[in-house]
């Protein structure tokens, strides 16, 4: 459709003005605090003014507690109220302050279409107070990335994407190409067994699938604890997987 034409083309020379914009200028960035991590990540950790993606497998991925909570790890340990966009009420705010990030932070906005949710998010980006705001979302198309991403780069607020997906149709959706800086896939993994009957800290499975500047890697590490922080495994070296593991994780 010609409207739709202009509207890419019009969105791909504003992407390019921004990258132009941007050139030379130094790119803000939240470490993780983990040195296996931060030293692959270019900057030194998560750029602030980018659009992020994460999303979650396993049999419990429909509910992505694992990502969400590792998406407030990471705005727990920066400044500012959190913009949350949903299109459901099913976030446990005592989950996320024990990771670090306190319900009183949290501004909830609920919509029951994703292009509201995208809209909303697109809103948001837009006020520089923010320590970022969150989208729960089960497509995210290259226009629509696109536009978040340039909202992101002119207000420095990070824009996380939750993929959530309740069907196996928006699952495919998976394949499709985004504007995102960065793509992250978090799973549960076992954890070490305790000296003593109990449950020891959790552990996930972080994958890094895409990121701009760097190849793509795997780290198991330890759930974030009250201040946001995520772990090495006091029995994992670096944290880091062989680089075949990678290649594996990553297809």
């Amino acid at each position: 459709m010609p409207h739709a034409g202009r509207a890419l083309a019009l969105s791909e020379l504003r992407e390019r003005i921004g990258r132009l914009e941007s050139r030379g200028r130094a790119r803000k960035a939240l470490p993780f605090g983990v040195l296996a991590v931060d030293r692959h990540l270019p900057g030194g950790g998560l750029a602030l003014d980018a659009l992020h993606e994460v999303m979650e497998t396993g049999a419990a991925s429909e509910h992505a507690a694992a990502a969400t909570l590792f998406i407030a790890g990471i705005l727990a340990r920066n400044k500012g109220p959190v913009l949350w966009c949903v299109r459901c009420r099913d976030l446990f705010a005592p989950a996320l302050a024990a990771v670090g990030l306190h319900p009183d932070r949290v501004i909830y906005a609920e919509t029951h279409r994703e292009a509201e949710v995208l809209a909303a998010t697109e809103e948001g980006l837009r006020h520089k107070g923010l320590a970022g705001v969150v989208a729960e979302v089960a497509r995210l198309g290259l226009t629509a990335s696109r536009r978040l991403q340039l909202a992101a780069e002119e207000s420095g607020v990070p824009a996380l994407i939750l993929r959530r997906w309740r069907n196996d149709c928006e699952r495919a959706s998976d394949a499709e190409a985004t504007a995102a800086v960065t793509r992250w896939r978090v799973s549960a993994a076992p954890s070490h067994p305790l000296p003593v009957p109990g449950i020891g800290r959790e552990r996930w499975l972080v994958e890094l699938i895409r990121c701009k500047g760097a190849e793509p890697r795997s780290w198991l590490l330890e759930c974030p604890d009250a201040k946001g922080r995520l772990a090495l495994p006091s029995d994992v070296v670096d944290g880091s997987l062989s680089e075949e593991h990678g290649r594996r994780a990553a297809a």
